[in-house]
């Protein structure tokens, strides 16, 4: 955090923040991608049949079969990649599939796939788990059978990037069931890994991290403050190319509701993109904008010097007069302004008198 709001501006001239397609950032827990199966030509040819048959409900015995398949003492390796496949196909197109794996022992096998040293044994291991996290009541059983340790060691070292990718979404959804699991995968350190698929990883990867970053437990948004979160953050978010200006606009929020947070955000150039995206965002981004300059402002007379200076009022001012703006969003705005209009920071009040003298 080495640059200076104040002497390094990052607005630009555009027009119009806008996302393409992502339509559920204003959410916490926005739905993360699920099982992106893909295969060349020649092997999608020889796996057709099974996916058809993977997409109706499977009976009891075979779910059954295939588990036991994974738990023999003396596998082969490519009985294993067939049966994680089947149970991950399985589990990926029918929602009673989920129940009936998980009821069949097969969270457990599955689990121990996350270690195994061959990559496509891993990438169907993590996302077999992510397509059975997809329901509730197995969370819990994934959770108890010790997914989240090897989830986390998927996300730094697995060797595909779609089973990274997987392993992240998996760590979010687990995160959803209570604060205790979003505490174990904070503490097991996903949060810096997180952090790390969020500057580097592809699109629905980016997304799945900064949801997971803003999900939670309340010492998991600080850990992301303190691995480096802001910046990546308000990169997506000065850049409408992205397609994560809404999502990464709600994860900063998050993380400005702590006082390192919101130093952070200061110190990493965050107020004149704020203040950009009050001024020629969405409505959605006004207001996410606004209340995140709220909480930066609050208590801070230097940081309300700084947001008055980077021009932030008159556009607030349009805000709160706009006839198309929620009340609530006029409401903060107001509060904003009025914020911003009180005496400014003891250092400057200071200051003036010394500068009338030599003026006169």
């Amino acid at each position: 955090m080495e640059s200076d709001a104040s002497t390094s501006p990052r607005r630009r001239s555009t027009s119009c923040y806008s996302d393409s397609g992502d339509s559920s950032c204003s959410e916490p827990f926005s739905e993360c991608g699920s099982d992106d199966l893909s295969f060349t030509p020649a092997a999608a040819a020889g796996i057709h049949r099974l996916l058809l048959s993977c997409a109706a409900e499977a009976s009891e015995d075979a779910i059954s079969s295939l588990v036991a398949e994974l738990e023999s003492p003396s596998p082969s390796l490519d009985s294993l990649r067939r049966a994680a496949m089947e149970l991950r196909l399985l589990a990926k197109h029918n929602p009673d599939n989920r129940v009936r794996i998980a009821a069949a022992g097969g969270v457990r096998p599955l689990v121990r796939l996350l270690s195994h040293a061959d990559p496509l044994l891993q990438e169907h291991g993590v996302t077999a788990l992510l397509n059975l996290s997809i329901c509730d009541e197995n969370k819990a059983i994934i959770v108890e059978a010790g997914a989240i340790r090897p989830l986390v060691h998927a996300l730094k070292s697995a060797a595909s990037p779609a089973a990274r990718e997987n392993a992240a979404c998996a760590l979010l959804r687990l995160s959803q069931l209570d604060g205790a699991a979003a505490a174990a995968i904070g503490r097991a350190g996903a949060i810096p890994l997180l952090v790390s698929l969020l500057e580097t990883g592809g699109a629905r990867g980016k997304k799945d991290a900064a949801t997971a970053l803003c999900s939670g437990a309340r010492e998991n948004r600080q850990r992301a403050v303190e691995a480096g979160a802001v910046r990546p953050l308000l990169d997506l978010m000065a850049d409408p190319e992205s397609g994560m200006v809404d999502k990464a606009a709600y994860v900063l929020h998050s993380l400005v509701g702590s006082g390192e947070g919101r130093a952070a955000a200061v110190e990493e150039g965050g107020i004149p993109v704020l203040v950009e995206m009050v001024e020629v965002g969405s409505s959605r981004q006004k207001e996410i904008a606004t209340l995140s300059l709220l909480q930066i402002c609050e208590d801070n007379a230097v940081y309300r010097t700084m947001v008055a200076r980077q021009g932030a009022i008159p556009p607030l001012v349009a805000l709160s007069q706009s006839s198309s703006a929620r009340p609530k969003l006029k409401t903060k705005a107001e509060s904003l302004i009025e914020i911003l209009r009180q005496p400014r920071s003891p250092s400057l009040r200071a200051a003036r008198p010394t500068a009338v003298v030599a003026a006169e």
